[in-house]
C-alpha cells in the first residue's frame, strides 16, 4: 500500500543514555532542518543524574511555524533499551522506529501499526573504530547520517554543520564526516530512502535565529547596563551566568588596558548570592543574580528586605518543577506566587513572563531600567524550557539611542540647590517613588539609613503606626504606578463577537496560539485570548475577563497560581475562570489545549455564570 507523504509536518523524538555524548548530535539534526529553512523546536528531556538514566531530544519540524510542543510522535530513533517499549509506545500510528539492530529486538515490542528500520550502529563502529569512546561518539553520528538519507535531509548541510563546529580543530571534521557518510550509505543502500516523514527545503525561516533563553537573558542583562552578578549553581539557571560570564568577557573588557568591567561572584549559597546584589544595586551599580525555586525560597527574606527598604533588584527564576527538591530537570510555571508575593508581610513584586528568547533579551534589559525607576525587585519568570532549548524567535534588537533609566537620583548638584530637607522615603511627585542617592555623593548632604525596619520619610527608625501605614499607602501608589511601566499584555480578539476568552503567560503562549488556531479552523471555535506580560496586572486584563462569560487560563502548574493571582488581584469571581493545567514536566502540547477546551464547550452549557468582579 501507497503511504501517504508527509512533508515538513512531524516530530522526531531521540531516546538515548545520558552522558553518552548524544546531545550534541540530535543538536546537529536540528541545525541542519533549521538550515534547510524549516521552522524547528527542540525539547531537550534529560534527567538530573550526571549519566546513565535515559534521556530525550524531540524535535518538531513544522513548516507552518508552530513552535509549541505538538503531542505525539512521528519518528523515534531509539539508542537506549531501557526506555525502548516506552518509546515504541509513544509512536503514533503509522510512525517509524529506527533502532540499533546489533541486537535483535524483543518480540513484544513488535507493533503492527508502524514501521521498524534497524540499522546496526554498533556493529558498524566496531567495525571501524577500535577506542570505545570513539565508537559510542561516533555512533550518534551515524543516525544522523542515517536520518539524512531517510528523511531527505541535504547532505551538504551536516557537512557544513560540521566544518562550522569544528572550526579551529580540523582534524576531527573528516572522522565526523566519515561517521555521517557510513550512515547515510547504509541507509540508501538497505531501505527505501527517503521514507514517508521527509524534510524539504523551504524559505519559511527567514531572518529568525535559534538561541537558548538563558543565552538571551545573559546578554540582555549586558545590555541593559549590568556589570555585577552574584550566584550559587542551580539547575536550570546556571548557564545565564554562563553566558552573562561569556558575553562580559567579549563586551566589557578594555582592548587597550585589558581591564575588566564587570564582577561576577560565585557566593556560598543564593542568600548570599541575592544579598550581594542588593549590596551592589544600592551602591549604584546593576546587578542581578539568577537561580530557580528552591533558591526563590532561599531568597525571599532578602526580596523582602529589597522591597521595604527600596532597593533595586534583578532576579532572573528559571522556573523548574518542585516543590522541595522535585525534578530539577523538568520544567513548570509553578513559581507564580512565590514570586508574586515573596517575603512575609504585605509584599508585592514586579514580575516579568518572557514567552520566547527576543522577550528573555528584551525583558532582562527592561528590568534592569524597572528596578532603578521603581526602586523595588522585578523577577523574570523563564523555565527550563525556555531558559534551556534552543527556541525560534526574531533577531535580538538593540536601540543604540537607548538611555538607561536610573530612575529619581539626586546628584551632588541637585543636593546642593535644595532648600528643603532631603527625605528618602518622601513621596514629592505623588507616584509613590521616592528619591535617593548613591553613597558618596555628597560630603555631608543626602546621607540616610537604608532600613528594612518601620521608618518615616526621612528614614528615621519609628514605630508609630500612622508613619508605617503611610509608607506601606505609598508603596501600593508606587505599585500603581508600575501598571503603566511593566510589558503590556497581547490581545487578539476574533473577528465576530466571542463569549469565550483563553489567557496564557511564558511558554503556554505558542502552543495555545496554536491550538485556537486548529480550533478555529477545524471545529469552527473562534475565541479571543490575551497574553499576561507582567504583574502588576494591567486594567485592560481585567477589562478583558469582564467581557467574557468565560475565560480559560493555561498554566503549567497543579495549583492554578496564575487563576489564583488573577482572583487576588482584580476580585474576580472564581466561576469565571477555567483551569487548563499541565503539571508533569513536560512542556504543555497544542493537542492538550485544544482537546480540552473542545471538550469544555462541547458538554458545558450555554447559560452564561454571573461574571465580572465579585
Amino acid at each position: 500500500m501507497k503511504r501517504e507523504i508527509i512533508t515538513n509536518l512531524f516530530v522526531v523524538k531521540f531516546a538515548n543514555v545520558n552522558g553518552t555524548g548524544s546531545a550534541s548530535a540530535n543538536r546537529l539534526f536540528s541545525k541542519a532542518v533549521f538550515r534547510m529553512g524549516v521552522p524547528v523546536s527542540p525539547k531537550n528531556i534529560f534527567p538530573s543524574n550526571i549519566q546513565g538514566l535515559p534521556t530525550w531530544y524531540e524535535v518538531r519540524i513544522n513548516e507552518n511555524g508552530f513552535l509549541g510542543r505538538r503531542g505525539g510522535i512521528d519518528v523515534v530513533v531509539g539508542m537506549n533499551p531501557q526506555s525502548m517499549e516506552r518509546d515504541i509506545g509513544e509512536l503514533e500510528r503509522g510512525g517509524y522506529f529506527v533502532y540499533d539492530s546489533s541486537k535483535p529486538l524483543d518480540k513484544k515490542m513488535l507493533r503492527d501499526d508502524i514501521d521498524y528500520i534497524g540499522i546496526p550502529f554498533t556493529e558498524i563502529c566496531r567495525t571501524e573504530y577500535t577506542d570505545p569512546r570513539q565508537q559510542q561518539l561516533f555512533r550518534n553520528v551515524m543516525y544522523i547520517g542515517s536520518l539524512a538519507a531517510l528523511l531527505n535531509i541535504e547532505f551538504d548541510v551536516l557537512t557544513g554543520l560540521i566544518t562550522d563546529q569544528f572550526k579551529g580543530k580540523e582534524k576531527l571534521i573528516a572522522p565526523n564526516v566519515h561517521a555521517l557518510e557510513l550512515g547515510f550509505k547504509y541507509a540508501q543502500e538497505h531501505f527505501d530512502c527517503p521514507i514517508a516523514f521527509r524534510v524539504e527545503r523551504r524559505d519559511n525561516v527567514g531572518n529568525k535565529i535559534l538561541i537558548d533563553g538563558n543565552s538571551a537573558c545573559g546578554l540582555g542583562a549586558v545590555y541593559g547596563g549590568a556589570t555585577v552578578s552574584a550566584w550559587y549553581p542551580i539547575t536550570p539557571s546556571t548557564s545565564v551566568i554562563d553566558a552573562f560570564a561569556r558575553y562580559c568577557r567579549r563586551f566589557r573588557v578594555d582592548p587597550e588596558t585589558g581591564e575588566k568591567n564587570f564582577a561576577i561572584v560565585q557566593a556560598e549559597d543564593e542568600l548570599a548570592a541575592i544579598g550581594m546584589v542588593i549590596g551592589a544595586a544600592w551602591n549604584g551599580a546593576r546587578a542581578f543574580t539568577a537561580t530557580s525555586g528552591p533558591g526563590v525560597s532561599l531568597m525571599t527574606e532578602f526580596l523582602g528586605l529589597a522591597y521595604f527598604a527600596e532597593v533595586p533588584t534583578v532576579l532572573i527564576d528559571v522556573q523548574r518543577a518542585g516543590p522541595s527538591t522535585g525534578m530539577p530537570t523538568r520544567t513548570q510555571q509553578s513559581d507564580v506566587l512565590t514570586c508574586a508575593y515573596a517575603s512575609h508581610g504585605d509584599t508585592r513584586h514586579i514580575c516579568l513572563y518572557p514567552s520566547n528568547p527576543k522577550e528573555c533579551f528584551e525583558f532582562t534589559a527592561t528590568a534592569l531600567d524597572l528596578a532603578d525607576r521603581l526602586q523595588t525587585p522585578v523577577i523574570i519568570l523563564s523555565d527550563l524550557d525556555l531558559g534551556m532549548n534552543d527556541n525560534m524567535c526574531d533577531p535580538l534588537e538593540w536601540d543604540d539611542t537607548r538611555t538607561y533609566d536610573r530612575g529619581k537620583v539626586f546628584t551632588a548638584e541637585d543636593l546642593d540647590a535644595m532648600e528643603k530637607r532631603f527625605g528618602r522615603y518622601l513621596d514629592v511627585d505623588g507616584d509613590g517613588i521616592p528619591y535617593r542617592t548613591y553613597p558618596g555623593t555628597h560630603p555631608t548632604k543626602g546621607s540616610f539609613f537604608t532600613r528594612g525596619t518601620s521608618k518615616d520619610e526621612y528614614a528615621v527608625y519609628t514605630e508609630a503606626g500612622e508613619k508605617y501605614v503611610a509608607n506601606m499607602d505609598r508603596l501600593l501608589r508606587k505599585w500603581d504606578t508600575a501598571k503603566k511601566l511593566v510589558p503590556a499584555p497581547v490581545i487578539r480578539k476574533t473577528k465576530q463577537p466571542c463569549t469565550i476568552g483563553v489567557v496564557y503567560f511564558g511558554t503556554s503562549e505558542a502552543p495555545t496560539l496554536e491550538a485556537l488556531y486548529h480550533l478555529e479552523d477545524l471545529h469552527g471555535i473562534s475565541l479571543d485570548s490575551l497574553g499576561i506580560k507582567a504583574l502588576p496586572f494591567a486594567d485592560e486584563i481585567a477589562d478583558f475577563i469582564e467581557a467574557h462569560d468565560y475565560v480559560f487560563v493555561v498554566e503549567q502548574n497543579r495549583d492554578a497560581q496564575m487563576r489564583s493571582l488573577l482572583i487576588s488581584e482584580f476580585d474576580i469571581c472564581p466561576d469565571q475562570l477555567v483551569s487548563l493545567l499541565h503539571y508533569d514536566g513536560s512542556p504543555i502540547t497544542a493537542r492538550q489545549i485544544r482537546r480540552e477546551i473542545r471538550d469544555w464547550i462541547l458538554r458545558t452549557t450555554t447559560t452564561p455564570r454571573r461574571r465580572g468582579r465579585k
